[in-house]
């Protein structure tokens, strides 16, 4: 990062920053975004590939392949793209119980097994009554949560067991389930696991191995990271979740430039050229308050005010209704660099990034954005070597 970009504020209790953050973009399998409807076929294989590439070619870790009742089945994309890409990991969105835990199993590592290791799974268990009827789901919020902790329990055992195993629950019961096929790695697949209500927390807190977020500012950021950690050790877990935070960066060479560039889009999302990919994406119903605490959350941090913190920008929240991860971060690439460096000061291990303009966007993100805040990791962790050495005096 350079010498004139403002250092980012940490709080007195923050954990230490790691040395390094996994970077983590989205696909799709057509040119689609909240700025424009969507171009060509639901399924380009030339986009898919190109998109996935471009991440692969900017230094993205994992691209995640989202999920909804009218998407092309996120297995196949994932599919897809890891025979045209070389060591891109695949983030899988995946709703519990729509298939069977066990079949899930089989699925994710069977697909682990042909992708070298490539694989973690993005459990979404579902914030809207109207999207989870698409698919012929009729469960309660709670009874959903409820099952999504089932279903976790049932795929990490069947992820470490060699030998068949029983179980009888609430949602699922079976007898003597065994499988030929195991995740490549001995600690199973990757388990991400998205939410923001007291149920998600509770869930995800005793499952995931990285929880994720959506962008909101620092201290309440650092509130959803507190009630993630006491739910796990609610839990009785020794490791509480990574954590990971979504935003929508929004960049320019200078500031003035960024910010006319941040309204622009703004007022295309206003006019209403993205509805398509609204309705497409199916978060909550059109004119309708949202059912899940995610979007509540977001429009709540934007009502307070359209700018929080260093460059957290609310009004492509409100917008968009907050139809996912909606908040951006507007700025030079230095200046966003320092944002998303002040979510790592507060315990952040993974960012995951993506653009209203998707395709473009990333690959700028790959020039401009993340080798800045790597740099900077690795710039801080140079320095922190030499002070522990001479701690220990072995200098």
């Amino acid at each position: 990062m350079s010498a004139s970009a403002p250092s980012p504020s940490t709080s007195p209790s923050a954990p230490a920053s790691p040395s390094s953050v996994e970077f983590i973009g989205m696909i799709a399998t057509r040119d689609a975004s909240e700025t424009r409807p969507a171009a060509g076929p639901p399924i380009d294989p030339d986009y898919t590939t190109r998109f996935a590439r471009a991440h692969e070619d900017a230094g993205f870790d994992r691209v995640l392949i989202g999920y909804s009742s009218s998407r092309p089945d996120g297995t196949q994309v994932a599919a897809h793209v890891a025979a045209r890409t070389e060591r891109l990991g695949l983030l899988v969105a995946h709703r519990p119980g729509f298939v069977a835990p066990t079949l899930a199993a089989r699925s994710f590592a069977t697909l682990d097994q042909f992708t070298g290791g490539r694989v973690a799974v993005h459990t979404i268990t579902g914030g809207n009554d109207t999207e989870q009827r698409r698919d012929g789901d009729y469960l309660t919020k709670d009874e959903r949560y409820a099952r999504t902790d089932e279903y976790l329990t049932v795929l990490r055992r069947a992820w470490s067991s060699a030998e068949p195993f029983s179980y009888e629950g609430t949602h699922y019961h079976f007898e003597d389930y065994g499988s030929e096929v195991l995740p490549v790695r001995e600690t199973g697949i990757p388990l991400y696991f998205g939410g923001s209500s007291d149920a998600a927390y509770r869930v995800g807190g005793r499952h995931a191995d990285t929880f994720a977020l959506w962008g909101e500012p620092l201290a309440e950021t650092a509130g959803q990271i507190a009630a993630v950690r006491a739910a796990a050790e609610a839990a009785g877990r020794a490791q509480p979740p990574s954590i990971s935070v979504s935003f929508r960066p929004i960049l320019g060479p200078t500031e003035e430039l960024a910010w006319e560039r941040a309204h622009r889009i703004l007022e295309t999302i206003n006019s209403g050229a993205g509805r398509p990919f609204f309705d497409q994406a199916r978060h909550h119903t059109a004119g309708e308050a949202p059912q899940n605490a995610g979007s509540q959350r977001l429009l709540a941090a934007a009502a307070k005010g359209d700018l929080h913190d260093r460059a957290l920008w609310t009004p492509t929240a409100t917008a968009s209704g907050a139809g996912g991860n909606t908040t951006a971060l507007v700025g030079t690439p230095e200046t966003v660099a320092a944002a998303l460096l002040d979510y790592v000061d507060i315990g952040v291990t993974t960012l995951l990034i993506r653009g209203y303009d998707p395709l473009d966007d990333a690959i700028d993100y790959g020039r401009h954005l993340i080798p800045l805040v790597r740099q900077e990791l690795a710039h801080r962790a140079a320095t922190r070597r030499p002070a522990a050495a001479l701690a220990g005096g072995s200098l």
